[in-house]
């Protein structure tokens, strides 16, 4: 009977342990987000980032979104790749296109951990709109529109973080609403 307690009461602690852990970051996409797990283990999990974990896969970009990082990934919904033209992605998506998807998903990518209140301090030291130098070789125009993080890219287009500070075991994901684009 004893060593069926101490399961029971393991197990329950253990799942409390997990359900803790869940609720100190937000659920994207109807999933849990872990904070001990990488953003490519995390991504797979969300409904709403589908097209995105296709992207990174298509484009050869899953192992080193596993890697050590740190990563800051504004992570485009599926919806968000729905306001691209019609085809956009299924194009971008064929092998002939790679170092395009590349390009476009790395403009999404910043080699560092930022989490919102760090850049929302820096949109304010820069007076109302900080640079960020993506690996993709785009720079990004954050700036605040009332309480919301909006990063405009070097088209002119505009994305919102709708869901921030996604903490991830080799940096952070931002969820954003729109698809951002190099300058060409």
């Amino acid at each position: 009977m004893t060593s069926f307690k101490t399961f029971a009461a393991a197990a329950a602690l253990g799942a409390f342990a997990l359900s803790a852990q869940a609720a100190d970051n937000p659920m994207v996409g109807g999933a849990p987000m872990y904070a001990d797990k990488n953003i490519v283990e995390n991504a797979v999990n969300s409904k709403d980032h589908t097209t995105l974990v296709a992207a990174v896969q298509a484009a050869g970009l899953a192992e080193t979104l596993q890697g050590a990082g740190p990563f800051t990934v504004f992570a485009p919904t599926n919806a968000a790749f729905d306001q691209l033209q019609k085809g956009t992605v299924e194009t971008l998506l064929k092998p002939e296109n790679k170092e395009m998807l590349t390009k476009i998903l790395t403009c999404h990518v910043v080699a560092a951990d930022a989490m919102s209140d760090a850049i929302k301090g820096m949109i304010a030291d820069d007076g109302g709109v900080h640079p960020v130098p993506t690996v993709g070789g785009c720079t990004l125009k954050a700036k605040m529109d009332g309480d919301n993080i909006v990063l405009e890219d070097e088209r002119g287009r505009t994305a919102t973080v709708t869901i921030a500070d996604v903490k991830q075991s080799n940096g952070v994901i931002h969820v954003i609403d729109a698809v951002l684009l190099p300058a060409e």
